[in-house]
């Protein structure tokens, strides 16, 4: 759950606390480049692309969830997941430094694509190495994750913790946590019994 459900909670909430800093962000860098103040609709545009482009990501990362979960299995899958997720830590957390608003768009982008894909493969791969009588409760997880997400974003994004101006690009990019955990634990976790059984067709494997 920490690198599924968990990073959409997260990526949900976490945009919240740091709204006043990217705009203030996006003004300054406006007038760097073009040696005019944008208009207070064009911030709103912008910040608006900021918000929306993460549902377009999680449409895209949505979509992409059954073939990838197929061609290469469940937690194979899983673990591609995390790609966009260091991506758009990364472009998000140096968005500053560059002074490029639009990194924080693109980075936005590839956390909805983190975020479609970890939440619908997470239902699929712990449903289908639950055990038969524990099924319900395990699935139900991604439900807890996606909780502790946002509550995790939520706090993260308290002016006594990154909520501030100095510090919002690192809090933009705290997605990178749960992603390096799940990298370095998902490896010793068995493939889905189901794959293995039905697409893999390795009937020893899934016993």
């Amino acid at each position: 759950g920490v690198g599924g459900a968990f990073q959409y909670g997260l990526q949900v909430s976490i945009i919240n606390s740091p709204a006043e800093y990217i705009k203030s962000f996006i003004r300054e860098t406006w007038l760097k480049r073009y040696s005019s103040s944008p208009s207070e609709d064009m911030i709103t545009l912008m910040w608006s692309f900021v918000v929306s482009i993460y549902s377009i990501g999680g449409l895209l990362g949505s979509l992409s969830a059954g073939y990838l979960s197929v061609r290469f299995g469940r937690k194979k899958a899983m673990l591609f997941a995390n790609i966009p997720a260091l991506l758009s830590a990364t472009l998000m957390g140096l968005s500053r430094l560059c002074g490029s608003f639009e990194m924080i768009i693109a980075g936005r982008l590839f956390s909805g694509v983190c975020g479609g894909l970890a939440l619908n493969i997470h239902l699929m791969y712990a449903g289908e190495c639950a055990p038969r009588k524990l099924r319900g409760l395990i699935t139900i997880t991604a439900s807890t994750a996606t909780a502790v997400g946002k509550f995790v974003g939520f706090a993260l994004g308290l002016r006594e913790v990154l909520g501030t101006d100095a510090l919002w690009p690192v809090l933009m990019a705290a997605n990178v946590l749960p992603a390096l955990f799940q990298l370095l634990t998902l490896p010793f976790f068995p493939d889905s019994p189901r794959y293995l059984l039905i697409d893999k067709k390795d009937k020893e494997g899934c016993i």
